[in-house]
């Protein structure tokens, strides 16, 4: 069997040394290299091109589904496997506009992420427990804002920033910021201005 070479993607060294620990055990794996944050990630990619990035989404200097997406643009022949402690809906579907071709829960059997390698090797795709459920609830077409969404995109208007939108709502920082990534590939806006000025132009006024 050919040999995989797989890259990992955390900022947490003892976890990162139960993955390689893991996947040192399967004799077609070959560890290409670590990375602890997301500018470490970017010069290992560059200069070991591994099969796969095993990628984690809570990274101290970029948010891991971002840094997936540069990634992808830079090098898209490199898959790259979502391992995270996260299963909600938005981190899930952001996953796959972002380019990454599987998700696999940190709580799930060692198997899956065995299993997941071996399928994006082949060009598969892979999630895992739920994950694979949680994407076929997805029910809004390529560009359509969520009301979640709709209700951050409000909230920019308003000025608020993400530690206050996120005490608003009643949810993380990093669940907005994914809110804020998906809004902006969604409408294919990036400046924080033009988002005001597409939520006021829709009538989402910073009054209302």
């Amino acid at each position: 069997m050919k040999t995989i070479r797989i890259a990992l993607v955390d900022d947490h060294i003892l976890v990162r040394e139960g993955i390689r620990t893991l996947l040192s055990m399967v004799e077609h794996f070959e560890i290409a290299g670590e990375a602890g944050s997301g500018s470490e990630a970017l010069e290992l990619v560059a200069r070991e091109q591994p099969d796969i990035l095993l990628m984690d989404i809570g990274l101290k200097d970029i948010n891991g589904l971002e840094l997936t997406g540069i990634i992808k643009k830079r090098h898209p022949a490199i898959k790259v496997l979502i391992l995270s402690m996260y299963d909600n809906q938005e981190y899930v579907s952001s996953s796959l506009r972002m380019g990454a071709s599987g998700y696999v829960l940190k709580e799930a059997p060692s198997q899956d992420i065995i299993s997941a390698i071996d399928v994006l090797a082949v060009g598969g795709r892979f999630y895992s427990g739920d994950v694979a459920h949680k994407l076929a609830q997805e029910d809004t077409e390529e560009g359509e804002l969520t009301p979640r969404e709709r209700q951050v995109l409000l909230m920019m208007a308003q000025g608020l920033n993400n530690k206050a939108m996120a005490r608003e709502l009643a949810i993380s920082v990093r669940t907005v910021e994914t809110y804020r990534l998906n809004i902006r590939r969604k409408l294919d806006i990036e400046k924080p201005a033009d988002l005001v000025k597409h939520a006021m132009e829709y009538g989402w006024s910073p009054q209302t």
